[in-house]
């Protein structure tokens, strides 16, 4: 009798130890049952673990407490809807840094504009195919593991400019101003290199990563809003200028940089 637990035990171990390795846990807010269905049973197949939420504020408190590697954030939600969740993802520490991907039936480029601008990470229209599905999920989850990997400098400072990578702040002149994480990769990004000259296709790759779905425009809207943010603090703008047909740089200011 024993020799038939033990061996029983041997088994239950070796199916333990010869499963696959999960690929990370995907959050779906997603309040359309049979699409909830549909993504869960494709993502699981692929080898994620799927956490569902039907209302944006269950998908907010998931986000909390389950610490998820990628977020797929329905627009029309109801609760909270996605822009609101997204938007309260982006500003709080612990989930600013969590890969969004906004899935909606709407088209329009405005709508795809202002996921872009809360800080999602890609936009997903319906419908969708679940290989393109899987594809944009690898894709947000790499360009996190390689902007985890990059060895970026946790602090950066020029003139009364500081970035804190670690913190997650930006202050200019000892005043705080509040940035989307892709706005603060942006400034860090120019901030890290002064004076050299970073076409739109670059940052596209350096900030959303080289498998990115998002248009060279969506550089301009940030750089835009960027500058709104620091106008709308009172502070000093950062020297970010516009190379006529090229990019961006920063003016590295009088004096040494540190």
């Amino acid at each position: 009798m024993r020799d038939i637990e033990s061996g029983t035990a041997r088994r239950r171990v070796s199916r333990i130890e010869s499963a696959p390795p999960r690929l990370g846990r995907v959050l779906v807010a997603e309040d359309e049952p049979d699409v909830a269905e549909l993504i869960r049973y494709h993502l699981t197949k692929d080898g994620y673990d799927v956490v569902l939420a039907t209302t944006g504020a269950e998908a907010l408190k998931r986000a909390r407490d389950e610490k998820p590697d990628v977020i797929l954030l329905d627009v029309m939600i109801p609760q909270m809807n996605g822009w609101e969740v997204c938007r309260c993802l982006k500003r709080e520490p612990q989930t600013a840094d969590t890969p969004v991907i906004m899935v909606s039936g709407r088209v329009e480029e405005g709508d795809k504009v202002l996921g872009f601008e809360l800080g999602a990470d890609d936009y997903v229209t319906k419908p969708f195919s679940p290989r393109e599905l899987l594809a944009r999920i690898r894709a947000v989850v790499r360009r996190r593991q390689g902007a985890e990997g990059t060895g970026k400098r946790s602090h950066l400072k020029a003139g009364g400019l500081e970035i804190d990578r670690e913190r997650f702040e930006v202050t200019m002149a000892g005043r705080a101003v509040d940035l989307t994480p892709k706005e603060f990769e942006l400034l860090a990004t120019l901030v890290g290199a002064p004076g050299r000259v970073f076409r739109r296709d670059e940052l596209l790759d350096l900030v959303w990563g080289h498998d990115g779905f998002v248009e060279p425009r969506t550089v301009d809207v940030h750089m835009a809003r960027l500058r709104a943010k620091f106008l709308g603090a009172k502070v000093e703008l950062p020297g970010v200028e516009t190379v006529r047909g090229v990019g961006y740089r920063f003016r590295e200011p009088e004096g040494r940089r540190s």
